[in-house]
């Protein structure tokens, strides 16, 4: 832009700092450039045809812009960093290193999990899986923290060269995943949920079969599996449930057999898988349609029953591969 004086002549350098001076006040006055344009050194504002931009003379990365600021990388809490430490620390040291003299710095008094409480409660609880697993290791795979909460994945694993619980050793190479919610108070451990794949473990010491057996599929036959995790106290009920559901739906239309499999996990937890045979899967819906009018006229409902019993379910219809 040119500036003239009174004479028609261009305007000297004072006038035009002046009136450069003027215009960007006046921008920033009517909010056409926003205050945070103007860099606090420099006092320099380039104008784009789309946003502006604010440079510092000796900077050698990309400026933020008004449309698009520079956001900081997040910050992570003093706390929740000391906590995930600690839960690193409590898998390669205390676990894999079998250095539980370390546990009291790490686990709170208050921790428990079912009859175990605190330091020696942790180390009494994981006793029987590694006398029966005696080199086994663990290996985190990730871990993340928000709070006082730290969560990780791991996989361990191990020979097992001596019985557990009631099942003989196999001398098999044994490999499990699992996934921890480790809960902080105070800077040490105090509550834990775990998460770990007991059906491939089983599986892994020949105590179930790799395959669930099932009446071959033909002619667009189908296989309605229900897997259930029952912690102990909801076992009866929830038996006399699929005492239930398993006689009423051997009378509907289309049903061709049905199988359970059951066994207890170390912590008492009924562990059930029910197999149901169908000619198609028109049967299986109709028959999914009749069981909730049974519900509806009992007044049950199952997804509360789940819910108070502490009952978790995975199910799924399933088809036969070809081999």
């Amino acid at each position: 832009m040119i500036f003239y004086n009174s004479t028609g002549r261009p305007a000297g350098n004072f006038v035009k700092k002046t009136m450069k001076t003027i215009c960007i006040g006046a921008m920033l006055f009517t909010g056409i450039l926003p205050a945070h344009a103007i860099h606090p050194i420099t006092k320099t504002v380039i104008m784009t045809n789309e946003k502006t931009a604010v440079h510092h003379p000796h900077e050698t990365t990309p400026s933020a812009t008004v449309n698009n600021p520079v956001i900081p990388p997040p910050h992570e809490e003093p706390a929740t960093a000391s906590n995930k430490a600690a839960v690193r620390r409590l898998y390669e040291e205390a676990l894999n290193k079998r250095n539980m003299t370390i546990l009291p710095a790490l686990v709170s008094p208050e921790y428990s999990l079912g009859d175990h409480q605190g330091p020696a409660g942790f180390e009494a609880s994981l006793a029987p899986l590694i006398k029966a697993f005696p080199d086994m290791q663990w290996h985190i795979e990730s871990i993340v923290a928000e709070g006082d909460q730290v969560a990780v994945s791991w996989y361990w694993e191990g020979t097992h060269a001596a019985q557990y619980l009631h099942y003989p050793a196999t001398g098999k190479k044994v490999r499990n995943t699992g996934i921890g919610i480790h809960t902080f108070k105070d800077g040490k451990l105090f509550r834990s949920q775990l998460m770990t794949d007991r059906l491939g473990f089983l599986q892994s010491l020949d105590v179930l079969p790799a395959t669930i057996p099932a009446p071959a599929a033909k002619n667009g036959q189908v296989s309605f599996i229900d897997k259930f995790l029952v912690p102990p106290a909801a076992i009866q009920e929830f038996r006399e449930r699929t005492r239930i559901n398993r006689a009423f739906i051997k009378t509907l239309p289309g049903f061709i057999d049905d199988a359970a499999y059951e066994y207890n996990d170390e912590k008492g937890n009924l562990v059930c898988v029910t197999v149901a045979q169908w000619e198609s899967r028109e049967a299986l819906a109709k028959a999914k349609a009749a069981v909730q009018v049974l519900y509806q006229q009992q007044g049950f409902d199952p997804a509360a029953m789940f819910k108070r019993l502490n009952i978790m379910a995975d199910r799924g219809v399933y088809t036969e591969t070809a081999e």
